[in-house]
């Protein structure tokens, strides 16, 4: 197998190259630690020769037959790990643990490999991976436009065929967001399901581990490792399922009326992969989505703030110099709330998931576009909170909705950057949704992440949703056409030429 820093395997040819090669996937595994770029952004701390010796020979010491044998993965910098300082992207709060999270722990114990700790927006509070002082992580596809957080570092390193698997969190859409924008896939775990002992909460009652891998598959076998009932974890949950072979979703609520701020390429692919979806024998159904938007408001809106300021407050009322001021001023805002307003808008939402659970009576699961434009940095720097709301539209309401979610590669806009997609279902169902995610990669093959390399078994990687040379149009952009039992109101402009 090649020596190139950037490989994109998956889990299982990682495995493979171990099983039938300790010697040959070790300098594999070791000329990948040689380059991985000192300056990226992406990396916090990089594992050191000697402790990646440390591991190989750890790695002799165990049964070829452990699933993640030789795989060499990532963690943000909110997860603990033995032997690494915690950063949660502020140096100033760093610390070395003596254990690391379960997550990590069950991984290793699998046969994986820590090779580095990823970049985030500082205490995960961010959408764009931009607030961290170890740089702003750019997208691969196009430096000039965010990454996408606040699990940015995870999902580049991921996309950039560096690891196959790196583990992030998410409460409001840091696993997703970040997952579509860099054309990898990132499941978004039921609340309780995996533990967050030794991860740095900031939304505690919200936090889910998040999983970033280049296929369907990858994501399903490190969910079988890391999941888990944890007595040290309040938020844990038991899982009450049984169904080891789900069905897939078939009936797919999509937002009556989408709303992309201006950003019509995305609004091209959305409408592309409506098409698609059609083709794939999915039965698609335009539903009101404002108490889920209601939902999101309570999170960026409402006391759910306070929830991150009893978190962090401590710390950053005591070292304020030590906090990005954006990030600062977020949290800072959890003390404008009183007591009765927590429980008013706990009373309010759980009226919202009433209708909440009237719409999962009616159909399979929901199907949104992961993000509804992709900002370039400049206009994070420019609007960083109006920016992130807009991110997380589509997003921010799954975990107040208790849901579990997957964002999946769609294919690419007319601009070339990736266009992803989420599927949306009730708590427990992350294999239902694992197993759609399958077949739709196996139906919309892509590239895996930043690769050249097709997904595998996804034969030849689709084309982007309109021919390049329409980027050369003058003009208004045209609207594909509308399909079976769906229509949703397109933001498109609104001229004779439209409807050619």
């Amino acid at each position: 197998m090649p020596t190139l820093p950037s490989t994109g395997r998956t889990l299982a040819e990682w495995v493979a190259a171990f099983r039938s090669d300790f010697a040959a996937a070790g300098a594999s595994l070791r000329a990948l630690r040689e380059n991985l770029d000192t300056g990226s952004s992406a990396w916090i701390s990089r594992i050191p020769a000697q402790r990646l010796e440390e591991q190989l020979r750890r790695l002799q010491g165990l049964p070829s037959s452990l699933p993640l044998y030789g795989v060499p993965f990532a963690v943000k910098d909110n997860f603990d790990a033995a032997g690494w300082p915690t950063t949660a992207g502020c140096p100033g709060f760093a610390y070395h643990p003596a254990n690391s999270a379960p997550a990590v722990t069950r991984l290793e114990a699998a046969g994986a490999i820590l090779i580095g700790k990823t970049n985030l927006d500082q205490f995960a509070t961010g959408l764009a991976g931009t607030r961290s002082p170890y740089g702003a992580v750019a997208n691969p596809f196009n430096r000039a436009y965010v990454a996408g957080g606040s699990s940015a570092g995870s999902a580049v390193v991921v996309a950039e065929g560096l690891v196959p698997l790196a583990l992030g969190t998410d409460a409001a859409g840091s696993g997703r967001i970040p997952a579509g924008f860099n054309n990898v896939v990132g499941l978004k775990t039921t609340r309780g399901r995996c533990s967050k002992q030794g991860v740095v909460p900031a939304c505690p009652s919200l936090d889910c581990v998040a999983v970033f891998t280049l296929t369907a598959d990858d994501a399903a076998a490190v969910l079988d490792v890391i999941e888990g009932y944890d007595l040290d974890d309040p938020w844990s949950r038991p899982d009450p399922t049984t169904d080891s072979a789900p069905s897939i979703p078939k009936s797919l609520a999509i937002p009556q009326s989408t709303e992309w701020f201006g950003d019509y390429r995305a609004e091209l692919a959305w409408l592309d992969t409506m098409a698609r979806m059609e083709d794939m024998g999915m039965a698609l159904h335009a539903v009101d989505f404002t108490p889920l938007f209601e939902l999101a408001s309570l999170l960026y809106h409402g006391p759910w703030v306070a929830e991150r300021h009893a978190a962090l407050g401590g710390f950053i009322e005591a070292r304020p110099e030590a906090v990005d001021p954006v990030v600062r001023s977020i949290i800072a805002r959890g003390r404008e709330f009183s007591a009765s307003e927590v429980f008013e808008a706990r009373q309010r939402r759980q009226e919202l998931l009433r209708e909440v659970r009237a719409l999962f009576a009616r159909h399979d699961a929901l199907l949104v576009p992961t993000a509804p434009s992709h900002p370039l940095l400049t206009a994070i720097a420019d609007e960083p909170l109006e920016q992130d709301s807009r991110l997380g539209r589509y997003a921010s309401f799954v975990n107040l909705a208790d849901c579990c979610a997957v964002a999946v590669p769609a294919g690419f806009r007319v601009d070339g950057l990736p266009f992803g997609i989420s599927l949306i279902a009730p708590a427990w169902q992350d294999r239902r949704l694992l197993a759609w995610a399958r077949a739709w990669q196996h139906h919309a093959p892509s590239l895996r992440g930043a690769t050249d390399i097709p997904a595998p078994s996804a034969g030849v990687p689709p084309t982007p949703v309109i021919p390049k040379p329409r980027l050369a149009i003058a003009g208004p952009y045209w609207p594909l056409p509308r399909h079976g039992g769906w229509q949703q109101q397109s933001h498109l402009p609104d001229t004779k030429e439209k409807h050619a």
